[in-house]
């Protein structure tokens, strides 16, 4: 009798871990400062302040780590509209980051958006840009609607739609 009660002890411990072990999350990463800091310098030389940051450009990269990607008003209009660069400080507090690595990995709108590139990155440094976008945390205005073709911009643009020389 005393093996039998053993035997279903541990049947039930066995079963209770088995299910605290399935139920659990898998581990992620640690998100050290080190995966922070290779974030920061994929961001700075990928050129995402150049479009995401406002005055990144005008200021020769003398923009507060405060103000980066927080989305420009500045339009890129084209054939298919204006769009606005991404409030990236807003977006990744609500996109997760398989979600993000889906878009990275798929799309292909945005005539500015230069999502060809992105694909280049390795698993690792797509994780340390997310995390180093996260960690700034939330700042700035959500990012203005696209203008639809036919439409004037309201708002500075830059134009990429084809022109023809005037003879």
């Amino acid at each position: 009798m005393r093996n039998g009660r053993q035997a279903l002890s541990a049947l039930i411990l066995f079963t209770v871990l088995l299910g605290a072990t399935m139920a659990a999350p898998t581990p992620q990463p640690a998100d050290t400062s080190a995966t922070v800091a290779r974030g920061k310098y994929l961001v700075v030389i990928a050129g995402c302040n150049d479009c995401h940051t406002s005055g990144w450009r005008e200021s020769d990269g003398n923009v507060p780590v405060s103000a980066w990607l927080t989305g420009s008003n500045v339009g890129f209009r084209s054939a298919s509209g204006t769009s606005y660069p991404t409030n990236l400080r807003l977006e990744f507090q609500i996109t997760s980051e398989d979600n993000w690595t889906k878009a990275v990995l798929t799309r292909a709108d945005h005539s500015m958006m230069t999502w060809q590139d992105l694909r280049g990155l390795t698993p690792a440094d797509r994780h340390a840009v997310y995390v180093f976008i996260r960690s700034l945390g939330p700042a700035g205005t959500p990012t203005l609607p696209d203008v639809r073709p036919w439409d004037e911009p309201l708002t500075p643009y830059v134009d990429l739609r084809e022109q023809q020389p005037q003879h």
